[in-house]
């Protein structure tokens, strides 16, 4: 597969925050190590004037990001992007899902080239736009040589996959798990005494960008029956004013440490320094929950919600952690009550989780299906149509 020609396609990438720009970097920067020559096409996020500039980042992978006049509906437009996709060289086109103005481009004039779309997450939230989207993007999906799908729950519950099963190959996204497993004790001392107060205090941890999907308001609410707890909210969005007054409104705000952004190189440290990791998500596009697996390669169990995406897939229950179902408020407290109330059963579920990521959901691991997905591919006589 030397120098197999590679664009991958979707709206942001690094140091734009998100799972899915995260795994396109992960996968990107592989791929180059693997001797493909890797191109990233995503838009220029600046505010205008600048934004409507193109810029390129020679790489390896090169990253063009492409002007955009504005944004819409959370996705942006670009006449650039959709040029350039159409006049970059490459052997296979991988779309990343959601993203209607790249599948749309590729849908009217990529019928040449091979095409793999990973599935990252049905569109949830603008079902108005998908009220009309939905014709065309039966077509865009039948279009494609391949569908990856994160989870074999996914695939299984998607009302758009379930369609198109004889396209879909199940590929878990990955991540590099060595900078979760060695953490300096010292460090995780100093991190404790600074924001739990001490390092015999119970710190649950919950890492995401603050949407409407990640339940951080009923994980809140579980708080209240969690007394002895301390709870660290790492990230931003714009929910972060509306769940700092609703900490105050519940009265655990003594309790909860809003901690803002914080860099890759500091996040295990933040992980190392916790007790318990629990993703409440409340809707389906928490579709895998990347965060869930860097909790468990630092060692962590972990508490997710049933949503029928890949985060049961990821946690098993019983095992890794607890599943429980999503927005019930007992439940959740429950669930960390039990964690919280035996130091042994977290040591069994980390040790466990650790394990379940080292075996099956490293970066490198993705990277080879995804290869041999392509290989398969290319063996093929003709794009489908």
């Amino acid at each position: 597969m030397s120098r197999l020609r590679v664009l991958h396609v979707y709206k942001d990438y690094p140091p734009v925050l998100g799972g899915i720009e995260k795994h396109i970097y992960t996968l990107a920067r592989l791929q180059v190590e693997m001797g493909l020559d890797v191109t990233v096409l995503v838009t220029n996020p600046q505010r205008f004037p600048a934004g409507i500039r193109t810029r390129i980042e020679p790489g390896p992978p090169r990253v063009i990001r492409a002007g955009r006049l504005f944004t819409i509906a959370s996705t942006p437009i670009s006449p650039t992007q959709a040029w350039k996709q159409h006049r970059i060289a490459a052997d296979i086109v991988h779309l990343h899902f959601p993203y209607p103005p790249g599948e749309i481009t590729e849908y009217f004039g990529g019928a040449a080239r091979r095409t793999v779309l990973t599935y990252h997450s049905d569109v949830v939230r603008q079902r108005f736009i998908l009220r009309f989207y939905r014709p065309l993007l039966k077509r865009v999906l039948h279009s494609m040589d391949v569908i990856l799908a994160t989870s074999p729950a996914y695939a299984q519950t998607s009302p758009f996959l379930r369609e198109i099963t004889d396209k879909v190959h199940v590929v878990p996204l990955g991540i590099d798990p060595t900078p979760f497993l060695s953490v300096s004790s010292q460090e995780v001392t100093y991190l404790r005494e600074r924001w739990a107060g001490g390092t015999q205090v119970p710190v649950i941890l919950f890492v995401g960008r603050l949407r409407y999907y990640k339940g951080v308001d009923v994980l809140l609410r579980a708080l209240v029956h969690v007394p002895e707890a301390i709870l660290w909210i790492v990230g931003r969005g714009p929910l972060e004013k509306v769940w700092k007054d609703l900490a105050h409104t519940l009265k655990v705000a003594s309790r909860v440490r809003f901690l803002g952004d914080v860099s890759e190189e500091m996040l295990p440290l933040y992980y190392a320094s916790a007790d318990l990791f629990v993703l409440p998500a409340t809707q389906r596009a928490e579709a895998f929950g990347l965060v869930l697996l860097e909790a468990m390669a630092a060692g962590l169990p972990v508490i997710s919600t049933e949503l029928g995406t890949g985060t049961s897939f990821i946690n098993v229950h019983g095992k890794t952690g607890l599943v429980v179902p999503p927005k019930d408020i007992s439940a959740l407290a429950e669930a960390i009550r039990t964690m919280l109330a035996s130091p042994a059963l977290r040591s069994q579920m980390g040790q466990a989780a650790r394990e379940r990521v080292l075996s099956e959901f490293t970066a490198t691991r993705m990277a080879h299906r995804v290869a041999t997905v392509y290989q398969q591919l290319l063996e093929t006589s003709s794009p489908a149509g």
